[in-house]
């Protein structure tokens, strides 16, 4: 059950929060590990129900009611209280704000009755505000038994429970108490005028005020009147420094109170709302919301927080979700609805590896949480089924195709899959087909170049259970300018695209040029040598089948001496560790060279960083031989066959065809389909 969330500025960002009987927590966003797991996750030190504060100097420190100061690497926790005994001066509740100035990185603020004031990391403390609680007030009668019996008690004062410093000016302030009042002060503390809404009661707990990125006079206030038998949600806006209100919740239903509102950064007008219920969001500046509930459970949505271009929601009883990549909310107009396909701008994509786990996997049954798509996201609206097939391209900066997908695409059927690895099915992920449907679609290019010829392929022993790749993968695409054309009913649309490096990579461009180098060479190698094995492959599939008509003579000992050629190139596929030979350096043919291609395309991605010396020096080598290879190869197609050919037909035998397609496609083990 948690009350609050907010992250940090790291990459990946953290999430924080603090939950009811169970202390608190922080986890990664997106795991290196490919799922969020317990390797993931810390243990903050937060007091259980409180706020978190993430110093924006130093991501490392925290600050938590009711009030610690965290050094998270140290696991120290330290007591920063400005009463560091409880003596009954101020009034203190379990859900304390704890905030920082967006404006001012040293300044944090922390409530009780009144509202406190540190520059110097906790060592000393200002009170800048008097009480701003209600002196009085009835007790509602709702409260039945309780404010008959007692009620002097039910008369108890409030505490400050929402503050939110300006985004816009410095010595702006908003505050809200859990008894139904908000202030504001303009001069930095020195004056606070009492701004409540008309429709606020006693017991109306101000839960979240949230300040205009765009606006200081704006703000947006959650209202959660629960206590007064209060089911509706209530949310106020204000445009004029609290002078004048509006209650803004048309289109969230009764029944869920309102805990949260949050405005995105990005694009002023767009706002998020959390009810006991569901999420909502609004398009203009909340004059009408709609439902955001998409995959979230059912349950009380706590507090929101945007980060970058993801919406992060704290439940109560539910964890913690994220929704990633909110660029198409902040793109959408009514216009768009009146096209009959949109494609939306896409947001930066960071180049960042699905999973760096080394070992085997986890098994299922742990618990893990999902990472975010490790990918280009690309968005797209279609008004109607397209009647043709919808075609998502990747054209890099000189406009040169990176990759093609195309709604017509087939998945690989999970039988062959099954009949081919001796895998887990639940380990492997999902093809990723465009949708020609109607309606919003999400589709992720994985930023490689499209995969080469391969003998064998696999799924990595590091799998994650639904999210693991077929290997070998394409090069890596470089960071840098991209277009994404999408074609719908023959017409066309394109926006840009920008590839960053994880940041945390410090790898300059002119050595990532060299692994793509590398990379791109050695899928070019085993596209090269798979076609030459194919053809090799069927040439001896033909020839097999006229050595039995020919007979014995010239033409058989021709055919035989063709077919010997023709072994040499194709050789057999090593079926050793890792692909090394069992024994000495042996002689290259198509079959190994399509293997050590891709142990050097392996190589080339095992690290964003130039290739060693002497990974380069074994390219060069295969390199070498299979350009020699491909000439005996080549001399074979022009001299021998033809020649060949020749005798076959003065024999009246059908003639060898180079361009006959095989059989079967090329594989390290031709016959092990035919294995129970």
């Amino acid at each position: 059950q948690l009350y609050h969330v907010t992250t940090d500025n790291r990459f990946p960002y953290w999430v924080y929060g603090a939950q009811q009987e169970s202390g608190s927590v922080a986890t990664l966003s997106r795991s290196d590990f490919g799922e969020i797991t317990f390797r993931d996750w810390r243990l903050p030190g937060i007091f259980e129900y409180g706020a978190v504060a993430v110093d924006p100097l130093d991501p490392n420190i925290l600050y938590g009611a009711w009030l610690t100061r965290t050094k998270q690497d140290m696991s120290e926790y330290a007591q920063v209280a400005p009463e560091p005994i409880r003596r009954g001066e101020y009034r203190y509740v379990r859900t304390l704000p704890v905030v920082f100035s967006p404006l001012e990185p040293h300044t944090l603020y922390f409530a009780a009755n009144v509202l406190f004031k540190t520059s110097d990391a906790g060592n000393s403390w200002q009170v800048i505000s008097p009480d701003l609680t209600r002196e009085s007030y009835e007790v509602p009668p709702n409260l039945g038994v309780f404010a008959a019996s007692d009620p002097e008690k039910g008369k108890h004062r409030g505490v400050i429970y929402a503050v939110a410093p300006s985004f816009k000016e410095a010595n702006t302030i908003w505050a809200g108490t859990d008894d139904g009042l908000i202030h504001i002060t303009r001069d930095g503390a020195k004056s606070w005028q009492n701004v409540t809404p008309s429709g606020l009661n006693p017991w109306s707990k101000v839960s979240i005020i949230e300040a205009s990125h765009f606006e200081a006079g704006t703000a947006y206030a959650a209202i959660n009147s629960f206590r007064l038998d209060d089911l509706r949600a209530h949310i106020y806006r204000t445009r004029d420094f609290g002078k004048t209100w509006e209650e803004i919740t048309k289109g969230i239903p009764d029944g869920g109170a309102s805990n949260v509102v949050r405005e995105d950064p990005e694009r002023k007008g767009l706002l998020f709302a959390g009810t006991e219920g569901s999420v909502y969001v609004s398009l203009d500046d909340g004059d009408d919301w709609q439902p955001l509930e998409l995959n979230l459970p059912h349950t009380s949505m706590r507090d929101l927080a945007v980060h970058g271009d993801d919406l992060i929601v704290a439940t109560h009883g539910r964890s913690f979700w994220i929704l990633d990549d909110i660029t198409p909310l902040r793109q959408w107009n009514a216009d768009m609805a009146k096209e009959s396909a949109y494609l939306f701008l896409p947001g930066t994509a960071i180049r960042f590896r699905w999973n760096r786990n080394p070992d085997t996997p986890l098994p299922p049954e742990f618990p893990a949480g999902k990472n975010p798509p490790d990918g280009a996201i690309i968005d797209y609206y279609l008004a109607s089924p397209s009647r043709k097939p919808v075609t998502i391209e990747v054209l890099d900066g000189q406009n040169h195709l990176v990759r093609r997908y195309s709604s017509a695409d087939k998945p690989e059927p999970m039988e062959k899959i099954a009949r081919e690895h001796a895998i887990p099915m639940y380990w492997v992920r999902p093809t990723e087909i465009p949708s020609a449907a109607a309606g919003m679609h999400r589709f992720v290019w994985d930023m490689h170049y499209p995969p080469p010829e391969a003998l064998a392929h696999e799924f990595p022993i590091s799998a994650i259970y639904h999210d693991t790749p077929k290997y070998p993968l394409g090069a890596w695409a470089l960071p840098g300018n991209y277009t994404v054309k999408l074609t719908v009913e023959g017409k066309t649309y394109t926006q840009p695209l920008v590839v960053k490096m994880d940041p945390r990579i410090t790898t300059s461009l002119s050595d990532l040029q060299k692994q793509f180098g590398m990379e791109s060479s050695a899928v070019d190698g085993m596209n090269q040598s798979y076609e030459a094995l194919a053809q090799v492959r069927s040439v001896r599939a033909q020839l097999k089948e006229l050595a039995a008509k020919a007979g014995k003579g010239s033409l058989a000992e021709a055919i035989a001496a063709l077919d010997k050629q023709a072994a040499e190139l194709e050789g057999a596929a090593q079926a050793s560790f890792y692909g090394l030979p069992p024994r000495g350096k042996q002689r290259e043919n198509f079959s190994t060279l399509n293997q050590h291609f891709a142990s050097m395309l392996a190589v080339a991605d095992s690290a964003d960083a130039s290739p060693t010396t002497q990974a380069k020096t074994v390219s060069a080598e295969l390199r070498t031989a299979l350009e020699s290879l491909l000439s005996g190869w080549k001399n074979a197609k022009e001299q021998v066959i033809p020649a060949l050919n020749k005798q076959l037909k003065g024999a009246g035998l059908s003639e060898v065809e180079t361009s006959k397609p095989p059989s079967e496609s090329p594989s390290a083990d031709p016959d092990a389909g035919d294995r129970p």
